[in-house]
């Protein structure tokens, strides 16, 4: 008897540990993936916000107008910043551009004053662009806006296929990820099979056969939480000194959100998928135990 219960206190410590292992894996993994996407979202974000839009002034255009645009485009949603650019400050750095001095040969400056527009990552690139070239170009003293629309274009399709690659490999992973730890943690509970038989044959009430459960299962999720921070954390250094030149997102704010939510999931898990396994064996007939 003494020997058939260290088998399944051992059965049980290693039933237990597996799960945990397995339940910090997963987070680690989720985590991983999520910071990863989120880098590379605000690489995408950065991409846009280097949009740059060009707003002509007109020849006429007096100091007044300048100042009218410009306090329009201070108001304007989804404009980031707007830099005036005169036109002895374009003819000097055109000049330096191209190292001629084109005024000597045509007498004259033909380059317009205007403002370098950038643009917040606020929605589509070719809607936002689309939108505020119109909105612009019926502004007094605008006379052209100026704008590369190939690379809008490509830009705004090429980040409608990003989103949906990352959205169907997230929820795939997320998918894969919890049915392999459902499986895992019902094995887990299974393993205690014969104890939660037992607890009903004595009359246990429900909530006190799961009560010791789940208070198990809050622990393992937060063991199995700090697990999957120490490997994440590990991951974010690791990354740090061998990619040097990428400037992944590292600050505290963002780390602590995405340690927060590996503890919060890793509860989260470990408990709800504990008391589903308890439920089912709470609910099945004591005579089928064994063959399940």
């Amino acid at each position: 008897m003494a020997s058939k219960n260290s088998r399944l206190r051992r059965k049980v410590r290693g039933s237990y540990a597996i799960s945990t292992v397995s339940i910090a894996l997963v987070l680690f993994l989720l985590s991983g993936v999520g910071y990863l996407i989120w880098n590379l979202s605000h690489a995408a974000d950065s991409v846009k916000e280097r949009m740059t839009m060009y707003v002509m002034l007109a020849d006429d255009a007096t100091d007044e107008v300048v100042e009218a645009v410009r306090y329009g485009l201070s108001r304007c949603e989804g404009v980031r910043e707007a830099v005036y650019v005169s036109k002895e400050q374009a003819a000097t750095e055109f000049k330096e551009f191209v190292g001629t001095n084109f005024e000597e040969f045509l007498s004259y400056n033909p380059l317009p004053a205007s403002f370098e527009v950038r643009l917040a990552a606020t929605e589509s690139p070719k809607a936002l662009v689309a939108r505020l070239e119109e909105q612009f170009s019926e502004w007094k003293g605008v006379d052209e806006v100026v704008y590369q629309r190939g690379v809008v274009d490509n830009l705004d399709a090429n980040l409608g296929k990003f989103r949906l690659v990352v959205l169907l490999f997230g929820g795939a992973l997320l998918v894969i990820s919890l049915v392999l730890l459902r499986n895992t943690i019902r094995m887990s509970v299974f393993s205690r099979r014969e104890l939660i038989n037992t607890m009903k044959l004595v009359g246990a009430s429900r909530g006190f056969i799961k009560r010791p459960f789940l208070v198990d299962s809050l622990w393992q999720g937060v063991v199995a939480a700090l697990l999957a921070m120490a490997l994440f954390w590990a991951m974010v250094v690791a990354l740090a000194e061998g990619l040097p030149y990428v400037m992944l997102i590292s600050g505290a704010e963002v780390m602590l959100t995405i340690c927060g939510a590996i503890l919060v999931g890793g509860v989260l898990i470990s408990v709800l998928f504990t008391n589903f396994a308890l439920n089912k064996f709470i609910n099945m007939n004591g005579s089928k135990i064994y063959i399940y």
